[in-house]
C-alpha cells in the first residue's frame, strides 16, 4: 500500500528581531506582561516578501531530501499572506525555484494551513496522483499588523517552514488525520478587508489589520485542537503512552499548555518554540518540525502528532509515524538577501499606514 512520508525538511527565518523590549518602545506593554500571558520573547520581521522566504525554505528542504526543484510534482504554499491574490504565490515561488510543470496552488486555512497541506498532499499521494511534493508555510504577518493596536502586534511575526512529502510502501509516514472548521463564528479572527468585500477602492487602514476576540479565539483553539488529535488518534489506534512528541501550532504557550492538559500529556512530550519566533501561522508546525529534528527530539519510529487551529475557525490534525532517517542528506549554501535595515525602519511603512504608535509620536 502507497503511503505518504515526510523526507526533507528546512525553515527560513529572517534575521531582523522584534523583541518584547523593542514592543515596550512602541505601545504601552512590558515584556513581563507579554511573556507570563504568551510565552514570547520575540518575533521576526522580514524585510522580503512572503514568496523569498518560502524559496529560501523550499530549497533547504529539497536539499533535506536529496531532491531538485525539478523532482517536484506538487507545490502548495500554506499562507493566509501570500505576495498576491493573483497569481498565487505558490506560482512566483515555482519560477524561484525553477519547478516548471508541477502543479503549484495555494491553501489559505490561515494557521491550519500547513496541516491541511499535509493532508491534501498525502491523500494526492496516496492516490497515485502525485510523487513528490514540497509543502511550504510561510508568511508576512507583520505586513497586516497594526502596532497600536496591543492585543495583536504583540503575537505575530514572519517566516517559512518546508518538508518534502514522497510516496513510500514502507510501513511509516501518514497514519490518519482529521480537518474541520466551523464558519459561524469566522469574525473571532479575521482581517476585515484584505479581498473582495466591500466597494472597489476603499482603503481603511483599521479594516485591513488583524482583528482578534481573543477569549473566544482561546477557547476554540483549545477545544478545537485537544479534540482534533483525539479523533486522529482514535482513528490511528494510537494511545497517549504511543505518543513521543505533540508539535502544536505555536499561537500561545497557554493555549499550548492547556491542549496538552485537556490530552493528558506530559509537557515533556510537547514542542514549544514559540519564545523565540511568536505566531508565524502556517510557518509555525513546519519550523517546529524543523527544530524538532534538529533537536534530536524525533527518533527513527517516533510518533508524532501535529495539531492545529485558525482562522475560519478551522482546526486539523494528523498522526504520523517516523521513518528511519532524521539528518537531512544535504544542507545548501541559500540564504535570504542580505539587509541593512533595522526593525524600526521596515515597520515604518506599517507606521505610516495604520498611524503611528502613541509612544513614537
Amino acid at each position: 500500500m502507497i503511503n505518504a512520508e515526510i523526507t526533507g525538511w528546512g525553515k527560513c527565518m529572517p534575521p531582523n528581531v522584534l523583541s518584547n523590549h523593542d514592543l515596550e518602545q512602541i505601545v504601552d506593554t512590558t515584556d513581563e506582561w507579554i511573556t507570563t500571558r504568551t510565552g514570547i520573547k520575540e518575533r521576526r520581521i522580514s524585510h522580503v516578501d512572503t514568496s523569498e522566504m518560502a524559496y529560501v525554505a523550499g530549497m533547504r528542504a529539497l536539499s533535506a531530501a536529496g531532491k531538485t526543484p525539478e523532482d517536484i510534482d506538487l507545490l502548495i504554499v500554506a499562507t493566509c499572506s501570500g505576495d498576491s491574490i493573483i497569481p498565487s504565490t505558490a506560482s512566483i515561488v515555482q519560477k524561484k525555484l525553477g519547478a516548471s510543470g508541477a502543479a503549484a496552488m495555494d491553501l489559505n486555512s490561515a494557521c491550519s494551513g500547513f496541516v491541511y497541506s499535509m493532508v491534501v498532499a498525502s491523500n494526492m499521494i496516496k492516490g497515485g496522483a502525485n510523487k513528490t511534493a514540497l509543502l511550504i508555510g510561510a508568511e508576512k504577518l507583520h505586513y497586516v499588523t497594526d502596532y497600536t493596536d496591543r492585543a495583536t502586534c504583540i503575537l505575530f511575526g514572519d517566516g517559512a517552514g518546508a518538508v518534502v512529502m514522497e510516496a513510500t510502501e514502507e510501513p511509516h509516514g501518514v497514519m490518519a488525520t482529521d480537518l474541520g472548521n466551523d464558519g459561524t463564528i469566522y469574525d473571532l479572527l479575521q482581517v476585515p478587508k484584505d479581498g473582495t468585500m466591500g466597494e472597489p477602492g476603499q482603503r481603511d487602514p483599521q479594516m485591513q489589520a488583524i482583528s482578534m476576540q481573543g477569549q473566544g479565539v482561546f477557547k476554540q483553539a483549545v477545544t478545537g485542537m485537544a479534540e482534533s488529535a483525539t479523533i486522529s488518534m482514535g482513528k490511528a489506534g494510537v494511545g497517549l503512552e504511543d505518543v513521543d512528541l505533540l508539535i502544536p501550532h505555536q499561537a500561545n504557550v497557554r493555549i499550548i499548555d492547556a491542549t496538552a492538559r485537556r490530552l493528558g500529556l506530559d509537557d515533556s512530550k510537547v514542542f514549544v518554540n514559540i519564545h523565540s519566533y511568536g505566531n508565524t501561522s502556517g510557518a509555525t508546525i513546519p519550523v517546529a518540525l524543523t527544530e524538532a529534528l534538529e533537536q534530536g527530539r524525533i527518533q527513527p519510529g517516533s510518533t508524532v502528532v501535529f495539531a492545529a487551529f485558525g482562522a475560519g475557525m478551522s482546526w486539523g490534525s494528523m498522526v504520523y509515524k517516523w521513518g528511519s532517517r532524521v539528518d537531512p542528506l544535504a544542507t545548501p549554501e541559500i540564504d535570504l538577501p542580505p539587509t541593512d535595515q533595522t526593525t524600526m525602519d521596515i515597520l515604518s511603512a506599517n507606521f505610516d499606514f495604520f498611524g503611528m504608535p502613541e509612544k513614537l509620536a
